[in-house]
């Protein structure tokens, strides 16, 4: 019995694959991804559909559902702090904190997925600037230290963290497990917060209250010195080196 003959290649499926294939189409097919996400969520909302008429809100079933809505809605670029806030008004604490983390760590890992495989080959190439290159060498180096001080803090925003993790070197599993341990502590202070509006005169609210507010200043003031860190060896590169005088031979 003959062989089959094999088919000579089509040059221009060739090429039109590559393309598609390409980093840059890859980059652009996210930017679509991610465009798309924001407009339906500037348009629907769904953060009103996480606070209210949510079905069977007692229910184990109920608060697995919330934590996929959760997850996809953190990708989507709805604000964490709504969404922990529904969490708790809605399951109460401890039910509450278990489906806020368990939806913010799922939409870490989508965010993370979406940006590794569809933007790190493209946006690698550019990362140039100073800044720019020490975070990429701190996330790729102490990835877990770094990115639980950056979920610690409630400054950086975290679709930005998620997508800068997604560029460097970071690995799957630091990264979650960092995102799932420091997310913790801020996402139970909305959670309880939530829980407990209808008494916001109760010691549990007025200490989740407190401790949202004292983790702002604290991340505003971490990053404030941060800055003035980074700016001191630009100012020193920057000035002129003064050269020394030569003494001067005594008569």
């Amino acid at each position: 019995m003959l062989a089959p003959v094999p088919r000579p290649t089509d040059p221009l499926a060739v090429r039109c694959s590559r393309a598609l294939l390409s980093p840059r189409s890859r980059l652009s097919l996210l930017a679509l991804v991610l465009l798309t996400a924001g407009s339906l969520v500037l348009l629907y909302e769904p953060q009103r559909l996480l606070a209210s008429g949510w079905p069977g809100a007692g229910g184990a079933g109920a608060v697995l559902l919330f934590a996929l809505a959760y997850g996809l809605c953190t990708a989507a670029f709805v604000p964490r702090p709504v969404l922990n806030l529904a969490a708790g008004a809605l399951f109460g604490s401890a039910a509450g904190l278990t489906a806020a983390v368990a939806g913010t760590v799922l939409g870490a890992g989508l965010s993370f997925t979406l940006g590794r495989v569809l933007g790190q080959e493209a946006l690698r190439p550019l990362l140039r600037g100073r800044w720019l290159r020490a975070a990429d060498g701190q996330l790729s180096r102490h990835g877990f230290r770094s990115m639980l001080a950056i979920r610690l803090f409630p400054g950086v925003p975290f679709a930005a963290a998620n997508y800068c993790a997604a560029v460097s070197r970071m690995g799957y599993v630091p990264f979650l497990l960092a995102t799932a341990i420091g997310t913790v502590p801020n996402t139970a202070a909305y959670v309880v917060a939530g829980a407990r509006a209808d008494e916001p005169g109760s010691p549990a609210f007025l200490l989740s209250a407190g401790f949202i507010v004292l983790s702002g200043l604290a991340a505003a003031v971490v990053a404030w010195r941060k800055r003035h860190a980074l700016r001191r060896p630009a100012t020193a590169a920057a000035a002129p080196a003064v050269p020394e005088r030569e003494p001067v031979a005594a008569p």
